[in-house]
Formats: structure tokens, C-alpha cells, sequence
């Protein structure tokens, strides 16, 4: 069995500046690290290799430095890893970094499962595996749990449907994108660590693609525009309330009412 975990490097701080122009995030110069989520994911697929017998790969796309959160992986126990990096791919949206990836994807080679993180923490928008499973042409679960068994070629999981959580059966190839729940990822190995070299690392650029309208790609390729991106207002103000408890209880209900919370 064959599993492909899809990865993503991510600011390191939430102090983090936004181009005016373009509205994107300015990753350049600042620290970086692989995305939350996507250990969950890493873990749930090794441990399934470790389980039921397959390999495990990890993809991304990002710059060049990307390969960084590809090295985490392999120290982790994935084979080897594959980084999608050209600046045409620069400033994608959900849709077009879905894009890419299927692209990418389809470039590496036939795979079982596919498995990704609920989200990532710099866009927080949950639609990138879904969006990636829908290019494929393959199903997609999305808040996964746990992975029950897999047999039969299929696999049989527990996804929480916000109220409730169902128990299902997926026919694969399958892609399911993993909730924080699933697992506790492994830590890296600092033995793999130390021995690691960039063979382990490939790069795909545009050129590796069979698709080559440039149309399908980064800002000229997504299907929505960030209209205004800015840091959240930091207010450190506070204020002491003092008094009797009916003083104190009276001035903290008229300080809320005069903020509208209440």
C-alpha cells in the first residue's frame, strides 16, 4: 500500500506582515515550521504502513525551503518526499494550491490513500483536501477520527459530523483529511536526522507538469481575491474595578453595555 501525506511549511509566528498589494502573507526572513495538523496526519499514515504494510511519502508546495518540513517527515519515517516550487505557484488560493497539488500528485505516481491535516494554521480554511480529492477523481472524508481497519481494499473509519460521529466504509484510492484527535504524533528521529542528505528530497516545478496553462496557476489561477488582509488590533487596556461586590457587579455591567457586548 502506498500512502501520500500532503504537508505544509507555515509561519513560525503569528507576527507575521501582509504585502498591501497582493494581500499574501511576506514568508521570506521570517521562522518557519511544519503545519500542526499535518503531524496528526504523518502519524496516522505511518502508523497504518506500520500496521497493515505500505510505504509512506510526503508532499508539499511551497519555495524552496519547503524542504525543510519534507526532511521533518523522513526523520519521522516517511521513505522520501516531494516539493512542488515554482514562482508561478506563488499566491494561490485554496483552489489553485489544489491544483498544483493534484498536479504534483499525479506526477509522483499512483497512490492507495492520500492524507491530510483538518487545516493549516496560516489559512484555516479546511478546503484544500477536499478540493485536492475532487481534481483526483477519488472519494474524500474529511474529520477523521480514527482508522478502524483496512481490508478488502477498503478502509473503515470514524469521522465526526459535528453532532455526532459515523462509522464508514471508503473504496481506495481515498483521500481523508485527519482531525487532531486521530493520534500523538512521534517525535523526529535524531539518528535519521543526522544521517539525512537531500536524496530523500525531490523538487517539481512547472515545467514537470502535463498541464501548462499558467492560467490554472498561483493568483492568475485562484478564483478569489483577497480584498483587505491585516494582523488582528492588539488592546492592552485594561481597567481595576474597585468598590463594594454590588459597586464592582454594577460598573463592570455598565462597562460592558457601553462596549454593546451586552
Amino acid at each position: 500500500m502506498k500512502i501520500l501525506v500532503c504537508v505544509k511549511q507555515v509561519p513560525g509566528s503569528n507576527n507575521v506582515e501582509v504585502d498591501p498589494v497582493t494581500g499574501v502573507l511576506k514568508r521570506n526572513g521570517i521562522q518557519s515550521k511544519i503545519n500542526p495538523y499535518d503531524l496528526y496526519g504523518i502519524e496516522t499514515a505511518l502508523s497504518i504502513a506500520e500496521t497493515y504494510g505500505g510505504t509512506v511519502e510526503s508532499i508539499t508546495m511551497g519555495p524552496p525551503q519547503a524542504k525543510a518540513v519534507i526532511n521533518e517527515t523522513v526523520c519521522m519515517g516517511a521513505e522520501r518526499g516531494t516539493v512542488l516550487s515554482d514562482r508561478k505557484f506563488a499566491g494561490a488560493d485554496v483552489l489553485a494550491t489544489a491544483y498544483t497539488l493534484s498536479q504534483g500528485i499525479k506526477k509522483c505516481g499512483e497512490y492507495d490513500l492520500i492524507i491530510c491535516g483538518k487545516q493549516t494554521t496560516d489559512g484555516d480554511t479546511a478546503q484544500v483536501g477536499a478540493e485536492v480529492a475532487e481534481y483526483l477523481g477519488i472519494p474524500n472524508v474529511s474529520n477523521v477520527l480514527s482508522v478502524d481497519a483496512i481490508k478488502d481494499g477498503r478502509i473503515f473509519l470514524t469521522a465526526s459530523l459535528d453532532e455526532k460521529n459515523v462509522k464508514m466504509s471508503v473504496a481506495m484510492p481515498c483521500l481523508i483529511s485527519v482531525d487532531s484527535d486521530v493520534n500523538t504524533p512521534r517525535l523526529p528521529s535524531y539518528k535519521i536526522k543526522k544521517c539525512l542528505t537531500g536524496e530523500a528530497v525531490d523538487v517539481l516545478t512547472f515545467d514537470n507538469f502535463e498541464d501548462k496553462d499558467e492560467k490554472h496557476y498561483g493568483l492568475a489561477g485562484s478564483a478569489t481575491q483577497v480584498e483587505r488582509i491585516f494582523p488582528p488590533e492588539k488592546n492592552d487596556q485594561k481597567k481595576n474595578v474597585t468598590g463594594t461586590k454590588e459597586e464592582q457587579t454594577l460598573e463592570i455591567f455598565e462597562l460592558l453595555r457601553s462596549e454593546k457586548m451586552i
